[in-house]
C-alpha cells in the first residue's frame, strides 16, 4: 500500500522547508540518488545552467537513497526525481501516481566480475555471487543476465547480499563470493585489484530503465509547462554529454572523484553512447521489471507497462524541432 511510502515524510518536510517554496511556474525542485554516470545528465544540467536557460530557478538536491527520493516526490516536496524503474514499479503497484517522463539509461551497463581463476561464464555454476542486496537493481541485473546466459540463478548459483562496491570487493578478496556485478568505472578498478571482467552485461541489451526522470501524473496535469522545460533541459544535457566528450569526462571526474584517465574513458564509453538523442521512456524497459516481479506479484502480472510511462512530453519536445536543432539535422 502507498502508506508504506508515507513513513518518514515529516522529516523530509523539515528537510525541504529550508528551501523557500516559490512559484511553481518559476521554480523547480529535482532530486537524484547515487553517484554514478547514470546521473550525468543531472550534473550537466547543473553545470551548464540548462534549467536556468529554460527560465527556471532550480533546486537540485542529492539524496542518499532512492526510497527517500520517492518519499519526497510523493509528499510533493520535489517536482521530479532521477531514479530507476525498480522504484517506479514498486511505488505505482502500491498505488502511487508516479510515472517516468524521460528515459536516460535504457539497459544494464554492468559487468559480471569474477575471481581470476574463473575463465568462462559456465564456471560460475556452483559459485556464490554478491549483490548490493537481494531484490535490488544489481540483484535483478545479475539474475537476468545469468538467465540469458543459460544459468539458473536459483539452482545453479547462490546469490547473497554483500553491500556496496567496497564491500563486494572485500567479499571477493576473502573468498566469501566468487563473482559479482559492477558498472564502470568500478569494473576497471576490479581489474586493477586482480579480478576479471568476465562478461559485459550491456552486450545482452536487456530492456531496462536503469535510470530515468520520474514525476507524478498530478504534476503533469497541473505543471505541464514546468515538466516540458525540464524535459527540454534533460534533452539538451544529453546532447552536451554526447557531443563534448572532454566536458563529459570532466563532469565524471568532478562528481565521482575519478582521476584515472583510463577509468574516465571507460566510464564515458559505457554510458554516453547508450543515451538516446530523443529520450523516450519506452514501456519495454518497464516490462522487463514487471515480468520479473510477476512470478510472485499478481499485480505486476496484470499491469500494463504503458501505464508506467508518459512519452507525450518528449514527443512534444521532438515535434517542436528542438532535438533536430540541437543535433543540426
Amino acid at each position: 500500500m502507498i502508506s508504506k511510502f508515507i513513513f518518514g515524510m515529516i522529516g523530509l518536510s523539515a528537510f525541504f522547508a529550508a528551501v523557500s517554496p516559490g512559484s511553481a511556474q518559476d521554480k523547480i525542485r529535482l532530486a537524484w540518488a547515487g553517484a554514478s554516470p547514470s546521473n550525468s545528465p543531472i550534473w550537466a544540467m547543473q553545470e551548464r545552467k540548462l534549467l536556468e536557460k529554460q527560465g527556471l530557478q532550480p533546486e537540485i538536491i542529492s539524496i542518499g537513497a532512492s526510497p527517500t527520493v520517492l518519499q519526497a516526490l510523493l509528499a510533493g516536496e520535489i517536482d521530479a526525481a532521477s531514479i530507476s524503474v525498480t522504484t517506479l514499479t514498486a511505488s505505482r503497484l502500491a498505488g502511487a501516481d508516479s510515472v517516468m517522463i524521460v528515459g536516460v539509461v535504457p539497459t544494464f551497463v554492468d559487468y559480471i566480475i569474477s575471481t581470476s581463476d574463473i575463465k568462462t561464464v559456465e564456471q560460475l555454476r556452483g559459485k556464490t555471487g554478491g549483490v548490493n542486496r537481494v531484490g535490488s537493481t544489481s540483484d535483478l541485473g545479475l539474475r537476468l543476465a545469468l538467465r540469458k546466459l543459460g544459468i539458473d540463478s536459483e539452482k545453479d548459483v547462490r546469490i547473497v547480499s554483500a553491500g556496496g562496491n567496497p564491500e563486494r570487493f572485500a567479499a571477493l578478496s576473502k573468498g566469501i563470493t566468487q563473482f559479482t556485478i559492477m558498472p564502470e568505472p568500478f569494473a576497471s578498478e576490479a581489474e586493477k585489484l586482480g579480478f576479471k571482467k568476465l562478461f559485459p552485461i550491456n552486450s545482452l541489451k536487456i530492456p531496462f530503465w536503469w535510470n530515468g526522470i520520474l514525476t507524478r501524473e498530478a504534476n503533469i496535469k497541473s505543471k505541464r509547462p514546468l515538466m516540458l522545460k525540464l524535459t527540454r533541459a534533460m534533452t539538451e544535457a544529453i546532447h552536451y554529454l554526447k557531443t563534448d566528450k572532454e566536458g563529459a569526462k570532466a563532469l565524471f571526474k568532478k562528481n565521482l572523484g575519478l582521476g584515472d584517465p583510463v577509468a574516465l574513458e571507460r566510464a564515458y564509453n559505457a554510458y554516453i553512447p547508450i543515451f538516446n538523442e530523443a529520450p523516450y521512456p519506452t514501456p519495454d524497459g518497464v516490462k522487463t521489471m514487471l515480468d520479473y516481479m510477476a512470478v510472485t506479484n499478481p499485480k505486476a502480472a496484470a499491469a500494463d507497462p504503458k501505464a508506467f510511462v508518459d512519452m507525450s512530453l518528449v514527443k512534444e519536445v521532438e515535434a517542436s524541432g528542438f532535438i533536430k536543432q540541437l543535433y543540426k539535422k
